[in-house]
């Protein structure tokens, strides 16, 4: 579930005007971040670059959400468990997080366009395998290898993007991928609902085949090569934070079925721990961390990654279980489901937008803590109407209410993570940001789905409305303790854009 674009719109800027060693040019001496212009190229049409960077960023960022409306088909269609269905989501989030800071190393390493297309063809390539899935086990080892293409295209899409217009036009152009990126997360559900209900859920992984072909292509001509700083890859951190995840989460997603005494959870959730906490430790010695522990010294970076964590945790976990109450306990079908949350989902396609205009004048502090109150106060208000007889009207307010206070956090929050940081971290600043956005949506939606196994619900009409009230609470509840955090945010009054 992207909520990536916005926290990545101005990282890449930045780097990109670093050569190796973070030094302006490249090897072939071109100017920053391998300019077209300063290279002698042929500069591209304005129109041709943002095609070729955002339509596989608006790919990946739309197979975060597709899937959610098919899962329900998914579970007829295999006789997917609650626990399998929540791994095809989270297998593609956990692959995402894990691996997007080495993307951005690799990229600058081995050129930014090169693994931009690497990531390209795996993405495509698993989609495929994904269509082709005859049983769980391969359709989660699918999203898993979707999860690793994206890795690659979503930071470096923006990094190329920026290198590739002149500086004059690079406000525009970034606020059109940004634009594009918030498209991508609005209407995954829709179209998701559109394509499984016209044609099969097959057809939702099918449709990214000729878009990946026609991006590779894309790529290859409207993009140039650049390059950054040529820095040993921290693949130990890696395979840490990585595997760590993966334990823990397994911990959780396994604990009501296997008994949280259980060998095999303990030894996921310690596991888990104890890996986490190595990772953290090797950080502090590495000598080019993934992630550099430094950053976290720094006020409005550290409070707004917690709240950032506990946006994702609370929103995406409710939203992975009230997308499926609307199909099984009130039968609508997947597009229909799509189509009655969307004053949710669209929303902060207005309201981002405005937040992002005002936040100078009211602080990014008030609009965080304000858009995650509303979030947190319109789940629990759902929560009262999680039952078979109530009408889909008496949902339109909360979820619109929902929808203002997703819109409010986006923006704000993508200029508080950056706020005080120096031009040169930019770009390890937002990867972070984003991964730890993602590990947030995976244990939201780890953890709402243990609540719900655990309090009985199960996936028939009398039986959901049991689980699903629990679940969403404890999302609600979340968003509401980061709110509070919210508050030790600096005020973030005329602060400029991440875009500026």
């Amino acid at each position: 579930m992207s909520t990536t674009a916005e926290p990545t719109i101005q990282d890449q800027t930045t780097d990109a005007a670093r050569g190796p060693g973070g030094t302006a040019g490249d090897p072939a001496g071109r100017g920053p971040g391998g300019d077209s212009a300063a290279s002698g190229r042929r500069p591209r049409a304005l129109w041709l670059v943002l095609l070729a960077s955002a339509l596989p960023m608006f790919m990946a960022t739309l197979d975060n959400l597709v899937m959610t409306n098919a899962l329900p088909v998914l579970h007829a269609d295999f006789g997917a468990s609650v626990e399998e269905l929540q791994w095809f989501m989270n297998a593609y989030t956990l692959a995402f997080a894990s691996t997007i800071l080495m993307a951005v190393a690799l990229g600058d390493r081995y050129g930014r366009r090169t693994v931009f297309v690497i990531g390209i063809v795996v993405f495509t390539l698993s989609s495929a395998l994904a269509a082709l899935a005859s049983d769980p086990g391969q359709l989660i080892a699918a999203r898993a290898a979707q999860g690793f293409g994206a890795a690659a295209i979503m930071p470096l899409s923006l990094t190329l993007l920026a290198g590739s217009v002149s500086l004059a036009r690079r406000p525009l152009a970034i606020g059109i991928w940004g634009g594009v990126a918030g498209l991508g997360v609005a209407v995954g559900p829709l179209i998701g609902g559109a394509v499984i209900e016209g044609w099969s859920w097959q057809a939702i992984f099918w449709i990214n085949v000729p878009v990946g072909v026609a991006s590779v292509v894309l790529a290859l001509l409207a993009l140039p090569n650049s390059f950054g700083a040529r820095l040993r890859a921290d693949v130990v951190g890696l395979l840490l934070s990585g595997l760590g995840l993966l334990a823990l989460v397994y911990g959780i997603v396994r604990g009501n079925e296997a008994g949280w005494d259980s060998t095999e959870v303990l030894a996921g959730l310690i596991g888990g721990g104890v890996l986490l906490l190595a990772f953290v430790f090797w950080e502090t010695r590495a000598s080019a961390p993934l992630l550099p522990l430094r950053l976290f010294r720094d006020r409005s970076f550290s409070v707004a990654n917690i709240v950032g964590f506990g946006f994702s945790f609370g929103a995406f976990g409710s939203i992975f279980i009230l997308i499926q109450f609307l199909q099984v306990v009130q039968g609508a079908s997947p597009f229909e489901a799509a189509l009655q949350t969307s004053p949710w989902t669209l929303a902060p396609m207005v309201v981002a937008p405005l937040a992002g205009i005002i936040a100078p004048r009211v602080g990014t502090r008030t609009l965080i803590v304000a858009g995650l109150a509303l979030l947190g106060g319109a789940l629990f208000w759902l929560t009262t109407l999680l039952e078979p007889g109530v009408e889909y009207a008496s949902y339109v307010v909360p979820f619109i209410v929902a929808g203002v206070g997703m819109g409010l956090v986006f923006a704000p929050s993508a200029t508080a993570v950056l706020a005080t940081m120096a031009p040169v971290d930019h770009a390890k600043a937002s990867g972070t940001n984003s991964m730890l956005r993602e590990v947030g949506v995976a244990l939201g939606i780890a953890v709402s789905t243990a609540v719900f196994t655990g309090a009985g619900g199960e996936l028939v009409p009398d039986l959901y409305t049991v689980g699903a009230q629990p679940a969403v609470a404890v999302g609600a509840a979340v968003l509401l303790a980061s709110a509070l955090v919210g508050l030790l945010l600096p005020s973030g009054r005329r602060v400029a854009s991440p875009v500026d």
